[in-house]
């Protein structure tokens, strides 16, 4: 009996956490606790406020490719086959409009704004380690990391003449402390020589692999003990809070 009453009692507490933690990812305003659905809409609450034909472009994505397969499969003398056909492209194709459309209205939005370099770095795939601002001036030039597959990528924004020294410091900094692993310097801006905000991720995966997943996990252990020595950046670590819409904004 007395077993039976701490069963029962376990059983309450489980559930009563439960309850807890659903009501938690309710309110939460981390992108982690949220699903699928939820990262979706606020995505396109961020998307819409600088994107003004987002739901007829995303509309037209889903229905175009049915109306076109349904046409065909009339053609065809098989109309229901192609139809269904028709929705799953019209829904890959509208998945796949929405997420460029709100790539592209995240990069409008902070581009030319201290620490935008974020959120490029925000877009790459699993497997990177970024990190935004190790240093900056108080002219609000900066330098960012991200280290993956790839390498030891350092990205500088701001004036292109203060950064070159400021990048070189740096590389020298994180030679010291990768041993053997080659650091990659990119400045980001729109001069020559330089990456823009929109193209710093697509630059970023096209390096060649040349890290494994224990050697990429042994340098960042490395670096972070080079962060613990240094001073707080004079400036904030980037400029926004994506809420949860780096997945949808990735594609995935």
């Amino acid at each position: 009996m007395a077993k039976s009453e701490r069963a029962k009692a376990l059983e309450a507490k489980q559930k009563a956490e439960a309850r807890a933690e659903k009501e938690r990812k309710r309110n939460s305003t981390n992108p982690a606790d949220w699903g699928r659905w939820r990262q979706m809409v606020e995505t396109y609450k961020i998307t819409a406020k600088d994107d003004k034909h987002l739901v007829w472009m995303t509309v037209a994505g889903l229905v175009v490719p049915i109306i076109a397969f349904i046409i065909l499969g009339f053609v065809l003398n098989s109309p229901l086959i192609w139809g269904m056909l028709g929705v799953s492209v019209g829904a890959l194709v509208a998945m796949l409009l929405f997420a460029w459309r709100a790539r592209r209205a995240v990069y409008t939005r902070y581009e030319g704004k201290a620490g935008s370099a974020e959120v490029a770095l925000q877009m790459l795939p699993k497997g990177w380690i970024s990190t935004p601002v190790i240093t900056a001036t108080r002219q609000l030039d900066a330098v960012h990391r991200t280290l993956g597959q790839g390498g030891l990528i350092l990205i500088g924004e701001g004036d292109p003449g203060r950064l070159k020294q400021l990048l070189a410091s740096e590389k020298k900094k994180h030679e010291q402390v990768a041993y053997g692993v080659s650091v990659t310097t990119i400045q980001m801006g729109k001069g020559s020589g330089q990456v823009p905000l929109d193209q710093l991720a697509k630059h970023i995966k096209k390096l060649p692999k040349q890290l494994t997943p224990a050697k990429i996990n042994e340098v960042n252990q490395r670096l972070r003990a080079l962060d613990a020595m240094r001073p707080k950046a004079p400036i904030p670590k980037g400029p926004i809070n994506m809420k949860g819409a780096r997945s949808a904004m990735r594609g995935r």
